[in-house]
């Protein structure tokens, strides 16, 4: 296990602080393997807030273990894939502990941003049906409100850096909240979310179809899972084009998930511009994001 490479990574989410934590990180995972059973394989070297090891489960299963310095976060990833799991469409749960957790490995397990071609809106809305028919607990983790609260004021701190600000004026970004605000108030539906929905965090489940990782789970309208999907069109087939695709699909309002396509599109262009690669993309999202006639 590359503890520089972890300390690197995870030192970007958490800052110096977890630098003993990344140290410790392999007598981590051979702890846990010695309690579960686990004949342990390579490093899976992506990931924010954890780190991810390729195993085996006692009995051969292929499986995953994930550790985080960032118990409580993990704690609830557990219990919401375990909410989950009627659905089919998430990584079932093995064992789990305070700062550890072993999940199934999807296979074949390549990320929908890998594809040759993205998902069709049919795969993408099969994925969202399952995961939203899942009954919300009783007292989730979430609302909506506040998981975009949160991104907001997140990436808006992105506004400062220069090659961003002369993109995205104060003036896009505010709409961008305002058009947020006005679907927020206007819910009619409300569902169990994944939350961070992006073609990053689905796999190739091979027969299952689709399977969702990662969860940040709210409950809110069932739009908010969807307007990745459609945002991940610009510069390919279309976001306008795609959002009506996909709201046939899955029965969505398409008005809706337009309006929520327009929430993101400023906050996909932040993490596009700097590349300085996609320009079709980016150009296609500041058009989205500028006010409607009238």
């Amino acid at each position: 296990m590359d503890v520089e490479e972890i300390t690197a990574r995870l030192t970007r989410r958490f800052g110096p602080s977890v630098t003993a934590w990344c140290a410790d990180a392999p007598a981590r995972a051979d702890r846990a393997a010695a309690e579960w059973g686990l004949v342990l394989g390579d490093l899976i070297p992506d990931g924010a807030s954890s780190v991810a090891v390729r195993c085996a489960w006692p009995d051969g299963t292929p499986a995953v273990l994930k550790l985080s310095p960032e118990e409580p976060f993990l704690a609830e990833q557990v219990a919401m894939l375990r909410r989950f799991a009627p659905s089919g469409r998430v990584p079932a749960v093995l064992a789990a502990r305070a700062d550890a957790v072993v999940l199934e490995e999807v296979r074949p397990g390549t990320a929908a941003d890998e594809f040759d071609r993205h998902p069709s809106p049919e795969s993408w809305a099969g994925l969202m049906t399952a995961l939203h028919a899942v009954e919300p607990p009783a007292d989730p983790p979430r609302d909506l409100r506040d998981r975009s609260g949160e991104f907001f004021t997140r990436v808006g701190k992105r506004l400062a850096e220069p090659a961003i600000g002369a993109r995205i004026s104060e003036r896009t970004w505010a709409l961008a909240i305002e058009r947020c605000a006005a679907l927020l108030d206007t819910e009619s539906t409300r569902v169990m979310l994944h939350g961070d929905l992006h073609l990053g965090n689905v796999l190739d489940g091979g027969p299952r179809g689709l399977v969702a990782i990662d969860p940040k789970v709210c409950v809110g309208d069932p739009c908010f899972d969807a307007f990745d999907y459609v945002l991940a069109g610009a510069g390919l087939d279309g976001v306008e084009n795609r959002c009506a695709l996909l709201a046939d699909a899955a029965g969505l309002d398409g008005d809706r998930l337009l309006e929520w396509a327009r929430v993101g599109a400023p906050l996909l262009a932040i993490a596009l511009i700097p590349a300085g690669d996609a320009e079709e993309a980016v150009a296609e999202l500041l058009a989205l994001s500028a006010p409607t006639p009238g």
